[in-house]
């Protein structure tokens, strides 16, 4: 004789009543909650592997973000390639959309140099330089794509302590750009 497998259902308890907490004044919305895991992350990072390793990872990041930009950008501008003055517009709408305060400081056949006075990160940049690896890396992608080259050096950031950043962009390759610290970016297609 074959007995039929049931399953037994317990009936549902009702879940208890928790108290609304919606009004308390907790600083916590998404964009916080996000510039807050990424300094965490960028402080793990630096920590476990140190600064340099971190602002590669960083880099990569900032290199797809980069990328995604300058399409973004040139195909609302409906152009094949952004022109010297377009890249510096692009960087600076960019950061500004995003919350930054970057504005053009100089620009000459050789460099873009750029100031800046409030960062996306907001306070949460203060201690975490390799963070600056996104501005590096979109900066320095969007000009080596649209004019061949690019070489980004912050010569000075909030993540250090400063009071705003001073970030150029050099052109093109030279004496001038080899005594700098940063990162060279070539054109990739």
């Amino acid at each position: 004789m074959e007995t039929e497998a049931t399953d037994s259902v317990e009936p549902k308890s009702r879940a208890p009543a928790i108290p609304d907490l919606s009004e308390l004044p907790v600083p916590l919305e998404r964009d916080v909650f996000v510039r807050t895991l990424l300094r965490h992350l960028a402080g793990a990072l630096q920590d476990v592997v140190g600064l340099e390793e971190a602002a590669g990872f960083v880099s990569i990041v900032g290199q797809k973000i980069g990328d995604e930009i300058n399409t973004a950008y040139r195909g609302a501008m409906q152009i094949d390639s952004l022109s010297k003055e377009q890249v510096a517009a692009v960087c600076v709408d960019l950061k500004r959309r995003i919350q930054g305060d970057f504005f053009v400081l100089e620009m000459t056949d050789e460099k873009i140099v750029f100031g800046n006075r409030a960062c996306p990160f907001a306070e949460k940049v203060i201690g975490r330089p390799s963070l600056c690896m996104m501005t590096s890396n979109v900066f320095g992608s969007i000009a080596a794509e649209n004019l061949g080259y690019g070489k980004v050096v912050i010569d000075e950031s909030i993540a250090k302590g400063h009071d705003g950043c001073l970030v150029t962009i050099y052109l093109k390759p030279g004496d001038e750009t080899r005594t700098k610290e940063g990162r060279e970016y070539f054109r990739t297609n």
